[in-house]
């Protein structure tokens, strides 16, 4: 597989027959990282953009991976899909509006159709392979292709933020890591362009990296947000397959307190179930180790 910022790769020992002998591992800084035993290579793919494969490990069961880096597996892609998007949306009193820009595995998109508040939700994804790819290995994921409120535009997300005019109540920044085409989607130019794009009361959640592994891209992507919205508060989920297991967001807001102003009576509402998501999680994915609140001091 490819190289990525924090070297995954995919490794095979020589000279053995047995095809449970293939293994991924996604390193950091070429010291630690995460392995996994992989027992069929089911897609391999290179986009315009970046490399695509689809693996099978016998927990987890298939996993999606890109420029070597794995994004969700059909037993743990929940965490990060449910709370990069019900988090915004149940703080939020009216998200009629919504924009998720990257996303190709339509994760995010699924969840946030199940708000019947929603009026219109668009995914903008720089990738349309990434999404034919999903829907064939991951349809549980895309179903929220086929809601009439959902559309899909296949574009760079710089272009569609700076291009369009259409303004929107929550955007969702579901991107890969800060390496390659999402590297400027990570900087304060772009957020505060997405800013302009919010209504006034409007929502902004991204994806955030590891505390753990990655403190040095949370620092300045907090202090750039904390220049731009007057309301950021990091939070965090588990996610197992990610490097370190522990994954960070910034909500950043013009009007609403993801506590103060949480919308806990339509949870009931929720269309379908969630399977990490609820109340308490919402609550409690605002409580930081004092290891992650030094960051942002």
């Amino acid at each position: 597989m490819d190289e990525k910022h924090d070297e995954g790769l995919t490794v095979e020992a020589p000279g053995v027959e047995d095809p449970w002998n293939l293994w991924y591992t996604e390193l950091h800084a070429g010291v630690v990282g995460h392995t996994f035993k992989i027992e069929r290579v089911l897609e391999s793919s290179q986009s315009s953009i970046q490399r695509i494969e689809v693996l099978e490990n016998p927990f987890f069961g298939k996993m999606l991976a890109l420029y070597g880096s794995l994004m969700v597996a059909d037993n743990d892609h929940n965490a990060y899909n449910e709370m990069i998007s019900h988090v915004p949306l149940f703080a939020h009193p009216a998200p009629k509006r919504v924009l998720i820009i990257g996303g190709g595995d339509c994760g995010a998109l699924t969840e946030v159709t199940k708000h019947p508040v929603v009026e219109s939700v668009t995914m903008c994804e720089i990738d349309r392979q990434v999404v034919e790819t999903a829907k064939r290995h991951f349809p549980h994921l895309t179903s929220g292709l086929e809601d009439p409120r959902a559309t899909v535009v296949f574009q760079d997300g710089k272009e569609f933020i700076r291009e369009g005019e259409d303004r929107y109540d929550v955007v969702i920044l579901d991107l890969s890591d800060p390496i390659g085409p999402a590297r400027d989607l990570f900087q304060k130019p772009f957020h505060r362009k997405v800013f302009e794009r919010l209504n006034d009361d409007g929502i902004l959640v991204a994806q955030a990296e590891s505390p753990v592994y990655n403190p040095e891209a949370l620092r300045p992507m907090y202090a750039n947000l904390k220049d731009i919205f007057p309301i950021v508060r990091p939070y965090t989920c588990l996610m197992p397959i990610y490097p370190s297991s522990y994954w960070a967001f910034m909500f950043c807001s013009k009007r609403y307190d993801p506590l103060g102003d949480f919308q806990e009576q339509r949870w009931s509402e929720l269309r379908g179930e969630t399977r990490y998501y609820n109340p308490e999680t919402h609550r409690a994915a605002f409580a930081l180790p004092q290891f992650v609140k030094r960051l942002f001091d």
